[in-house]
């Protein structure tokens, strides 16, 4: 069964009185990403259920984040920016 990408969602869910929090999604580049962790750290990241369309996947709710945006100044942007036309030159020659 194929979703469209609105029907392809991610629910993380977490309450004050565990210190597991749950993921659910159906969306599979965020399965690639928790199958990856749950092979790499199989005492962190579990898979817990699954069916056709959809895994779901325990964690510690403390490895959940919030972080503000990112803020890029001119000057940093330009001096990116220099960077990638410097490494572009490089693998031209």
């Amino acid at each position: 069964m194929k979703l469209s990408r609105y029907e392809q969602e991610t629910i993380v869910n977490y309450n004050a009185g565990e210190q597991t929090a749950t993921l659910y999604t159906s969306d599979k580049a965020v399965m690639w990403k928790l199958d990856t962790l749950v092979a790499d750290f199989p005492d962190t990241y579990k898979l817990t259920g699954q069916d056709e369309i959809s895994k779901t996947y325990s964690f510690p709710k403390s490895y959940v984040s919030y972080r503000k945006p990112r803020i890029v100044s001119t000057e940093q942007r330009e001096r990116a920016r220099q960077m990638m036309i410097e490494l572009n030159k490089e693998k031209e020659d």
